[in-house]
């Protein structure tokens, strides 16, 4: 088993920055695949993007690209979601996934985080 833990989330500005983090526990492993997903009220639960477990390849949602970046430390079991440039639509909970291959599909994922909220105003 594998626990995912996301912190960093909160109130922004249109146009400023947030730092996500995401830590697991539990059966870690560098392979996994670790995936970024978020939820709008009212909407359903769309792909933000993936990091490889070697964190030698992303990719990213369109809606995100060029504004969003993925890293990740093995060492210290963490990932994160660095949000630049955010906007009011960014407004969500984003939640961190595991899983064997990097992905877009949800149901790929094995292992999910609660979430944490970010609230962007305009």
């Amino acid at each position: 088993q594998v626990q995912l833990v996301e912190s960093g989330g909160g109130l922004v500005q249109a146009g400023g920055s947030l730092r996500l983090s995401c830590a697991a526990s539990g059966r870690t492993s560098s392979s996994y695949a670790m995936g970024w997903f978020r939820q709008a009220p009212g909407k359903e639960r769309e792909f933000t993007g993936f990091i490889s477990g070697s964190g030698g390849r992303t990719y990213y949602a369109d809606s995100v690209k060029g504004r969003f970046s993925i890293s990740r430390d093995n060492a210290k079991n963490t990932v994160y979601l660095q949000m630049n440039n955010l906007k009011p639509e960014d407004t969500a909970v984003y939640c961190c996934a595991a899983g064997p291959v990097p992905t877009t599909r949800l149901n790929a994922y094995n292992y999910w985080g609660q979430g944490t909220q970010v609230t962007v105003s305009s």
